[in-house]
């Protein structure tokens, strides 16, 4: 046992499987008392059970760790409230949460239907807002506390997960407006965008050059809800953790601007846009047509 969130109460959901349940162990072995919440559902979205986050529980409980299990549905306010409710119930306080609950139901854009669209975007991107909407009222009285969401890599875009992409998009905008809005009551924000070993992962159709595991992703997490990182100020960001790499994504920002005199006309933005202000080329397009190649030629695409 460590002691790098000694005192510290933090509440992780998807927290029975995969990433989730390695942060919750990471934070319970440094000495977090943990909420564990997991509504049991399969990554496609199947039917819940309660009993991933009690096995969470009971395996934290065996290595000589605090914590408590939440089967809930984060997609819904109550069931966000309730994840908050009983870190307050069971503990008196909350320092941390981590949004990690997600599935997927992936299908090309002129397909997917909306049965398909809400339920990602609701576990996704709802079921942060609604635990960050929670913990936030807490967070703000006690004048502290981290809250931490996960992202991926394809809030870029995705070819067959435009659900996804949206609602992993959506994270990173609300954790950049949680860290806006929070920074005066001492209250930081930050995004994770991991790539490790998963259910998720498995699934990908290509060789992932850069991946590691749930633990290493575990450790960056452990680390952004701890006092060494608050005392950096480390706040509205966004990080990779691949393996041995980590990287922080660029904030949003204009790249190049024209100005024109009088009134804009379509023929007038024909003329100067190309040449002046130009575009930003898209990493993921020169991508897809690398792996394109590869395919044609009998190879397992990398990325």
């Amino acid at each position: 046992m460590g002691n790098f969130l000694a005192g510290k109460v933090v509440a992780v959901t998807g927290a029975g499987r995969g990433i989730g349940r390695a942060v919750a162990m990471a934070c319970a072995a440094e000495g977090a008392q943990v909420v564990v919440n997991d509504y049991g559902v399969s990554i496609e979205g199947g039917e819940p059970s309660s009993e991933v986050a009690e096995a969470a529980v009971k395996e934290i409980e065996a290595a000589g760790g605090t914590a408590v299990a939440v089967a809930d549905d984060v997609s819904t306010m109550a069931g966000g409230q309730r994840i908050v409710d009983t870190a307050l119930q069971h503990y008196g306080r909350l320092d941390g949460v981590v949004c990690v609950a997600g599935i997927l139901r992936e299908r090309m854009l002129f397909n997917m239907t909306e049965e398909e669209w809400d339920p990602v975007v609701a576990t996704h991107l709802k079921g942060t807002f609604t635990v960050f909407r929670a913990a936030s009222a807490v967070m703000r009285a006690q004048r502290s506390g981290t809250l931490i969401g996960f992202t991926s890599g394809n809030h870029q875009g995705s070819v067959a997960q435009a659900n996804y992409a949206s609602a992993k998009g959506g994270i990173i905008s609300l954790v950049r407006s949680a860290a806006l809005g929070l920074h005066k009551y001492g209250v930081t924000a930050n995004c994770v965008a991991p790539v490790a070993r998963t259910r998720m992962s498995a699934n990908v159709p290509m060789e992932l050059k850069e991946i590691g595991e749930p633990e290493d992703v575990a450790a960056l997490v452990v680390y952004l809800l701890s006092d060494r990182a608050r005392d950096e100020k480390i706040t509205g960001q966004v990080y990779t953790i691949a393996g041995p790499k980590i990287a922080v994504w660029a904030q949003p920002r204009e790249l190049r601007a024209g100005y024109a005199e009088g009134a804009w006309t379509p023929e007038k933005i024909a003329d100067f846009l190309p040449g002046t202000v130009g575009t930003d080329p898209m990493p993921m397009l020169a991508q897809l047509d690398a792996m394109a190649k590869a395919a044609a030629e009998g190879q397992r695409p990398n990325a």
